[in-house]
């Protein structure tokens, strides 16, 4: 029998696991099993999908797959922007969480919060973006 240790965690932090989980065997012997990147991608999108409203997620994801194209980690190398939404300068998404460098969570938080306040939501952001192709 395994027992994944990210069950102690909570929803949101099971929801966006690093793409290495640890199981536990029956004997106690600690396992690390490597998941794709595509399916650390494919977690964002999840979490996203929850967290977002139906008739934004769209816009949101259109903005993040040409940010980011979904990777978390994303660096722009000439201005620093960073994670799923590019935050310049990407400390700016710890009044999301202390946990935005590697938490896509608390990216999309912080991002859909951006998006509402300058543009009034996610479509009203896209709709910049395919104008100005940045947000």
């Amino acid at each position: 029998m395994f027992r994944s240790i990210s069950s102690r965690f909570s929803v949101r932090n099971k929801s966006v696991a690093a793409a290495t989980t640890v199981l536990l065997g029956a004997s106690g012997a600690m396992m690390a099993v490597t998941t794709p990147a595509s399916a650390a991608t494919g977690s964002a999108q999840a979490v996203a999908q929850k967290m977002i409203p139906s008739g934004q997620y769209q816009c949101f994801s259109k903005i993040v797959e040409h940010e980011s194209g979904w990777n978390p980690t994303a660096t722009n190398a000439s201005s620093g922007a960073y994670g799923l939404v590019q935050a310049l300068p990407g400390s700016k998404m710890a009044s999301a969480g202390s946990d935005w460098k590697t938490n896509p969570a608390t990216q999309i938080e912080w991002g859909l919060d951006y998006m509402n306040d300058r543009y009034g939501s996610p479509c009203g952001a896209w709709q910049f973006w395919q104008t100005n192709h940045w947000y």
